[in-house]
């Protein structure tokens, strides 16, 4: 039985860990470093780190921030915001981090997704899609959920794998931050599909939310924040309740 992940996600602002609803209204809730390691000790499967801010002149701190994180957790953790070349996914690498996760550089230049397969391998490259569904249609969003593009969220899922992506993170705008559960009918399309994981974002906000995802959604991996940055469950408690309801976890 394929075992399923929990993956907590830390959106870094100016150095500090911060959570918001539906990507505004952020709330400031600690060194992401330091949140790192406790999610490391308690069992997290993976992390995933996302500069929501990036710019030049932020580069150089967000690199030292990554490689301070290599030296601190023993578990794979992605890195996101403002990948745009090839040197950035290097830097990112050679820093420490195990993937990248590239989001609005992509949309701009599909051709960007098999450059970076072909470089680094397939393991490598994570494709973040922000999706809000709208009229019944959800549609990629890009500049972190400030622009509208012209993809249909599955169909450019569909590009990205054709062009060498090795796994997608699906962010549901409309859930971000609501603690209402995770969109679980496009998620199942995706993982139904796709031949590659499927990783669950937005709206978290009880265990049996990522028991639904999971069983209902068909997600490969589960991905929240608040539910962990503000201490509504641990996630010794969560894999608990998912192993006793008969998901495989790694405990």
């Amino acid at each position: 039985m394929l075992t399923r992940r929990i993956i907590p996600c830390l959106d870094v602002q100016d150095g500090q860990t911060v959570k918001g609803v539906h990507f505004v209204n952020l709330r400031r809730v600690g060194d992401p470093v330091t949140l790192g390691q406790f999610y490391a000790r308690q069992g997290a499967d993976e992390l995933v780190y996302l500069d929501i801010t990036a710019t030049v002149e932020n580069r150089r701190a967000w690199v030292e921030m990554v490689q301070r994180v290599a030296q601190k957790i023993n578990i794979p953790f992605t890195v996101g915001g403002g990948i745009r070349t090839i040197g950035d996914v290097e830097k990112m690498l050679q820093a420490g981090a195990d993937k990248v996760s590239v989001n609005s550089a992509a949309v701009q230049e599909p051709a960007l997704v098999n450059r970076m397969a072909r470089e680094f391998g397939s393991q490598c490259i994570v494709i973040a899609i922000d999706a809000r569904q709208e009229g019944g249609e959800w549609w990629v969003y890009t500049h972190g959920g400030r622009q509208r593009t012209f993809w249909r969220a599955i169909d450019w899922a569909r590009e990205v794998t054709e062009r060498g992506a090795g796994e997608i993170l699906l962010t549901s705008m409309n859930h971000d931050g609501t603690r209402n559960g995770f969109a679980l009918d496009i998620t199942r399309q995706l993982a139904e599909m796709l031949p590659i994981p499927v990783i669950a974002s937005g709206g978290a906000g009880r265990m049996e939310h990522f028991l639904k995802v999971f069983r209902e959604g068909k997600a490969d991996a589960a991905l929240a924040a608040s539910v962990f940055h503000f201490g509504h469950f641990t996630i010794p408690q969560l894999k608990q309740f998912l192993k006793m309801n008969g998901i495989e976890v790694r405990l």
